[in-house]
């Protein structure tokens, strides 16, 4: 499918790979045409081992908890069909990658094992270091540089942290997500895919007229300073400056 985007994390029970750490959870939403689709992937694995207690105090996954999940081969056929000819976007790519390429080979699947043969790779830390040097370009720090809502992010989680890559990048590249009408989920865990229409709520019509509410003028300076910074870091102006153009 032309245009398809993965925005993917995982979590795993530690650091590195080559220690015998494992994926106890991946998340990724879909993008097609720099749109969310609704679509995503999400599951909790049971890695067969415990997780260091630095890596619990990152994510919150206790081992107690993965008890029962899945495991990697369980999910491995859905997983590689869900990224299977996507731009995979990673911050941090090669932690990721590395793992789910670990993952593939220790079921002796080895034509999957190197899934930069399957997808293309776009790193978003690598990115951001191009961009804004010497400064620090860490998700929370780009979440705060880009504006971006990551409130709800007290501990790591591959699915949300996911959701934040995902309105990082669209506005790190000067683009906007929009409004998904779409629900797709994990059932019970197990990370089933196709993306289900959600039902609209539409207003009654002799509801009470809204009241319209002006912008102030240090409003209005912010939502200008907004615009500048994403022509900046798009170098081209943003889609609400050009609409405006378009209407003069």
């Amino acid at each position: 499918m032309a245009n398809r985007s993965i925005v993917l994390d995982t979590e795993t029970t530690g650091m590195p790979v080559t220690d015998g750490h494992r994926i106890i959870e991946i998340g990724g939403v879909e993008l097609i045409g720099r749109r969310l689709t609704g679509r995503h992937f999400h599951v909790y694995l049971q890695p067969d081992r415990e997780s260091d207690e630095g890596a619990i105090g990152v994510h919150g996954i206790t081992n107690e908890f993965l008890v029962g999940k899945p495991r990697f081969a369980e999910v491995a056929d859905e997983f590689f069909e869900f990224i299977k000819g996507a731009q995979l976007i990673i911050h941090n790519a090669a932690f990721d990658v590395g793992f789910i390429n670990n993952e593939f080979a220790l079921l002796g699947q080895h034509e999957r094992a190197d899934i930069t043969q399957h997808c293309s790779i776009l790193d978003t830390l690598l990115m951001a270091r191009e961009r804004h040097p010497g400064q620090r370009n860490s998700l929370d720090a780009l979440c705060k540089r880009y504006g971006v809502d990551n409130s709800g992010r007290e501990l790591h989680g591959a699915l949300l942290d996911s959701e934040i890559l995902a309105d990082v990048y669209l506005t790190m590249t000067g683009g906007q997500t929009s409004l998904s009408l779409a629900g797709n989920g994990a059932d019970g865990g197990t990370g089933e895919g196709g993306a289900r229409a959600s039902a609209i709520r539409r207003l009654a019509a002799d509801r009470p007229r809204g009241r319209i509410i002006m912008a102030s003028e240090a409003e209005l300076a912010e939502h200008q300073a907004r615009l500048e910074a994403i022509a900046k870091s798009a170098g081209g102006p943003a889609l609400w400056t050009q609409l405006l153009e378009t209407q003069h």
